[in-house]
């Protein structure tokens, strides 16, 4: 029998005012939903090349604060210095099946960004066999929002950091 590797392939449509972003990954579903919900592998991969990551809070149940910071590390790039906060607010767990969030822009204090939008996330890791596939479902108040996202980059950083993703999960196995 022969097991076709999907892996390394983001597909992502718009469906009015929702993102849905999805690849499959070559690791077993519970160890990609163990590299979401763990802080010490979130640090190793969630951020954008030339990025780093930290975690002021991190309450992985039911609404617990995940409260992070991305900062440009890397002297080429354009946001070199530049911080990025965010702040998700967890609203339904089922492991290793289900996690669902609310994700919002946010300042160092966690004060939410009334300026960008955010975003209810509902991610969903299918197992198929010893793959997974996950599926990033990103709902906004508008479609004018995930125009927003998009333009910020949003695709590029996903594809990055799912891709770092990938060369962990190889590491955790």
């Amino acid at each position: 029998m022969t097991v076709e590797n999907k892996t390394n392939q983001l597909t992502s449509k718009v469906e009015g005012n929702v993102l849905v972003l999805e690849r499959t990954f070559n690791a077993p579903r519970e160890l990609v939903f163990k590299a979401f919900s763990e802080e010490e592998h979130l640090k190793r991969w969630w951020a954008p090349g030339g990025w780093t990551m930290s975690i002021k809070q991190f309450e992985f149940r039911p609404e617990g604060v995940w409260h992070y910071c991305m900062k440009c590390t890397d002297e080429t790039q354009e946001y070199f210095g530049h911080e990025s906060w965010g702040r998700a607010v967890f609203h339904e767990i089922v492991a290793p099946e289900k996690i669902k969030s609310v994700d919002a822009f946010s300042d160092a204090e966690g004060n939410v960004s009334e300026e960008l939008p955010q975003t209810e996330v509902t991610l969903t890791f299918v197992s198929e066999g010893n793959q997974t596939k996950l599926i990033n479902r990103a709902e906004y108040a508008s479609a004018d929002d995930v125009k927003t996202v998009l333009d910020m980059g949003m695709l590029e950083g996903v594809t990055m950091t799912w891709n770092q993703l990938e060369e962990l999960l190889a590491e955790m196995k």
